[in-house]
């Protein structure tokens, strides 16, 4: 009996994560540079194209998981991968999955994944259209993103998610997952956690505004929206004018060697007056015809028009793909994958980044404690050096004194 129900409950499990996958790429073996095709990125010159590096890292749960790493600086870095076959995802999720690790001080650089459409891959670069783009973007401290951008054909525009999207900036691997749902709503993760959820229409400016402000009303000529009016009965005192900014400092004396005939007459410098009270304004009092804020009556946009297939974001997939700029390299990509199920993006995460991650920081918290006890063990060297060479200096000051 507890055969039948354990088997049925893994038949269950099984069963929820049982999408279909159109593209899967762990990095594990030396077969990727088969499966993956590096790009001219356009024609540009030999020497601003960056390689990729076959590695698991500086840090790592297993050496024998590896990914591909960004590895020349201030480079153009351009690859792309077919997918088992051309993807819709009408009536259906469309999940985007990936794990990146900046292993470097990342000051500009992006470390999105694009998917494409029918493509040339070996002059794949950034003027290749796209149909989503999503991943982390950095560039100094002002600019930290996660990018979503979704080409919307109606518009014939890339549409930048509207609220901005957290990004990690530490140097572990993080798992990015972006899920579009076929009821028109998403929701993105970070290390599996909810980041942000909604709609579609709500997030990006796909459709026109659903209402607009009346154009047949505007604001009543009469209408009072100034919650303070001065006060009429408030009056300025009198002399208030004659009390000047500046007064003669009053502590101020000559100088002994002041000379009348030559600097001319001593005058004191001038200080801010204490008495001074700035040019007067009568008091504020609450307005008796204030009305409170004028708001604009709205009325149902007559030019919106819904779009009940916003959630298909991709017609015909072929690829996937990277085109990055990196001014430091060292970001390190892993664990791809797009599929139709986010139960099936999970149980991948299961296998590949969740198992690595605990390890992963383990060796890199080592790593830093070493860090930081060598590096105080240089300053306590170094001090200590300094610290000789003064008595040295000392000694040598006596001798010379003695001579």
């Amino acid at each position: 009996m507890i055969y039948k129900v354990v088997a049925s409950f893994l038949a269950v499990v099984a069963a929820s994560a049982s999408g279909k996958v159109y593209f899967k790429e762990d990095f594990n073996d030396a077969g990727w540079a088969q499966r993956w095709t590096v790009s001219d990125m356009g024609g540009k010159p030999a020497g601003d194209l960056g390689e990729w590096k076959h590695t698991a890292g500086e840090y790592y749960g297993d050496a024998s998981d590896k990914g591909i790493q960004t590895s020349q600086d201030a480079r153009f870095y351009g690859v792309s991968a077919k997918m088992s076959e051309p993807f819709t995802n009408k009536d259906k999720e469309l999940v985007i999955q990936l794990s990146v690790k900046h292993e470097q001080e990342l000051d500009c650089g992006g470390a999105y994944i694009k998917l494409m459409g029918s493509m040339d891959q070996a002059t794949f670069s950034g003027s290749t259209p796209y149909q989503v783009m999503f991943g982390p973007d950095i560039c100094g401290y002002s600019n930290r993103k996660t990018h979503a951008i979704f080409h919307y054909p109606p518009k014939n525009e890339n549409l930048l998610i509207k609220d901005e999207l957290k990004v990690e900036t530490d140097k572990l691997s993080h798992l990015y997952t972006l899920v579009v749902k076929p009821d028109n709503s998403y929701e993105v993760f970070i290390d599996l956690k909810s980041v942000r959820a909604g709609t579609l229409e709500s997030g990006w400016d796909f459709l026109l505004p659903n209402e607009i402000k009346d154009p047949a009303i505007s604001k009543p000529a009469d209408w009072v929206d100034e919650k303070k009016i001065p006060d009429p009965e408030d009056k300025k005192p009198d002399g208030y004018d004659d009390i000047p900014a500046e007064i003669a400092d009053p502590d101020a004396k000559k100088p002994d060697d002041w000379d009348d005939e030559e600097d001319g007459d001593w005058e004191a410098p001038n200080v801010d007056n204490p008495e001074y009270r700035g040019p007067w304004k009568p008091k504020m009092i609450d307005n008796p015809a204030y009305k409170g804020e004028w708001v604009h009556p709205m009325v149902l946009n007559p030019d919106y028009k819904e779009d009940p297939e916003l959630h298909v974001r991709c017609k015909d997939y072929t690829h996937v793909g990277f085109e990055l700029w990196q001014v430091k390299s060292g970001t390190l990509f892993d664990d791809i994958i797009v599929t139709d199920s986010f139960d099936e993006a999970k149980a991948y995460a299961e296998k590949t980044f969740t198992k690595k991650a605990g390890p992963e920081k383990e060796m890199y918290d080592a790593a830093e404690e070493a860090r930081k006890a060598k590096d105080k063990e240089e300053r306590d060297k170094n001090a200590a050096a300094a610290g000789e060479g003064s008595e040295d200096d000392d000694d040598e000051d006596e001798d010379h004194d003695e001579l």
